[in-house]
């Protein structure tokens, strides 16, 4: 249910017998006629694409709506990109309180970026080419580059707390608090492994194997184990193995 209204509200033609809301999301792209797609596509990737599949940012999220569908009818209704984008940066601030996603992730020249960025891929053929192509990448291990996966393509922060990223997210357990002592758990440490590092690679890669008390499944994306790259999965958990208190 949650991701049919989602899907609806991310949808202009939804909006169009709502004249007013149309007008006033027109307006809206009217305030910031330009965005850093490259800025975009890199703030997309960091906290919207755990969340939301869009092909041309190569994110693959099953929590929300998938934008590629949500905006393809909408292409073919000719909405122009102005619209989509005024939608996007309308949905970023008022997303739907009946569903996860947090309310501002952005806000003003940064929420215009992202806006802008899907307004020009979503429901788009082909893929990102030149800059854009190489935006949000992380090729290292380190937990420097662990800590550039948690902000960037894992989209990690927008869920979670933890001083080390400097992110404040409380729709998944605070990492600060909780990830440390849920994995030294007996439960935790039969399914998800008794070393930190197995269990919070079983964390990553399995999510639902073993949920923290407080939570429940449907939340946490379920295929980080495809989505990240190998290289980027190793630093994350290199990253937080570091980061937990």
């Amino acid at each position: 249910m949650v991701h049919r209204v989602a899907r609806t509200l991310w949808s202009l033609a939804a909006l169009v017998p709502a004249a007013l809301m149309v007008v006033g999301l027109s307006g809206c792209s009217l305030k910031h006629q330009t965005g850093n797609v490259v800025e975009g596509k890199e703030l997309f990737v960091a906290k919207c694409g755990a969340c939301h599949t869009m092909a041309h940012a190569g994110t693959t999220g099953t929590v929300g709506p998938n934008l590629d569908y949500a905006f393809a009818q909408d292409r073919k209704n000719s909405f122009s990109s102005g619209m989509i984008q005024g939608l996007v940066d309308f949905q970023i601030e008022y997303p739907n309180t009946q569903g996860v996603m947090p309310p501002m992730l952005y806000h003003g020249q940064q929420a215009e970026d992202v806006a802008a960025y899907v307004a020009r891929v979503a429901g788009e053929p082909g893929q990102d080419t030149g800059a854009l192509a190489n935006a949000g990448a992380v090729s290292g291990t380190t937990a420097a580059d662990g800590k550039s996966v948690f902000t960037g393509p894992g989209g990690c922060g927008s869920c979670h707390t933890l001083a080390a990223a400097g992110t404040t997210g409380t729709v998944g357990p605070d990492l600060d608090t909780r990830l440390k002592s849920d994995c030294a758990l007996p439960a935790s440490m039969k399914i998800r492994g008794a070393t930190l590092t197995a269990c919070i690679t079983k964390a990553i890669t399995d999510p639902y194997a073993y949920i923290p008390t407080g939570y429940s499944s449907g939340v946490m994306p379920p295929n980080f184990a495809t989505r990240l790259k190998p290289t980027e999965i190793t630093a994350l958990v290199n990253f937080l193995s570091s980061a937990a208190k």
